[in-house]
């Protein structure tokens, strides 16, 4: 259930009764021809799909995360890790306060992978609760799926390309991007990664049938409640 279709009173009899939480993180940043909130619309959906038969409760996506490459793309906000690191205490402090004690972040964002040592170093000084790290895209169960359909799949690629992240009147190309070199991306500043990277998506197709794409996300909404589960 998303927090935003609750109201204080009901968070905290659902306190009384549970202490998980699940909070969803996403970025705001360039995916070549699809929008620019990829990242987030397939954080908050994955979560609230996968929790929806739980009655835990969702809140919003953190919309913005560390990006820095795409900072030459219009639209992409990258926040430093100083900020993520504050932005990311001042969250688990708040549910802390408030009794929630098995907190889920839902990671839709690759530049995000730093906050698994934030959440841990929070950890260290609240031993009471416990907080996970799911990385939905790139977990063991949806890779495999997402590679069994096409092994040359990346940013902005189709793997990203679902019907809630295009958008109208906009077509994708028909063609196979080729891959580019990551270890060469990853020496250039933002003027030149914009210039090597070109639309922005890393190589594949840009779009597959749907019928693939629904299989891939209920796989992943399959292993994400496995994780719920677990919590």
């Amino acid at each position: 259930m998303k927090i935003s279709d609750m109201n204080w009173q009901q968070v905290e009899n659902y306190l009384s009764t549970d202490d998980r939480a699940i909070v969803p993180l996403g970025s705001t940043e360039q995916h070549a021809f699809l929008s620019l909130s990829v990242d987030s619309i397939l954080a908050e959906k994955i979560s609230t799909d996968a929790a929806e038969a739980y009655g835990i409760p969702v809140f919003p996506v953190l919309p913005f995360g560390m990006t820095p490459a795409f900072s030459d793309y219009p639209g992409t906000i990258s926040l430093s890790m100083r900020t993520y690191t504050a932005l990311l205490y001042d969250i688990l402090n708040s549910l802390k306060r408030q009794g929630f004690r098995r907190i889920l972040l839902v990671n839709g964002h690759g530049g995000n992978s730093p906050a698994q040592n934030i959440i841990s170093e929070w950890m260290v000084h609240n031993p009471e609760v416990t907080v996970q790290l799911h990385n939905w895209w790139n977990a063991p169960l949806a890779w495999a799926k997402v590679t069994a359909i096409d092994p040359v799949a990346s940013h902005a690629s189709w793997m990203e390309n679902f019907p809630w992240t295009r958008l109208a009147g906009v077509a994708q190309p028909d063609s196979q991007k080729p891959m580019v070199n990551l270890a060469q991306l990853r020496k250039m500043n933002p003027t030149q990664a914009r210039s090597y990277l070109g639309d922005g998506n890393y190589g594949g197709y840009y779009q597959r049938p749907d019928h693939e794409m629904l299989a891939i996300w209920q796989t992943a909404i399959d292993e994400l409640r496995q994780i719920i589960e677990s919590l």
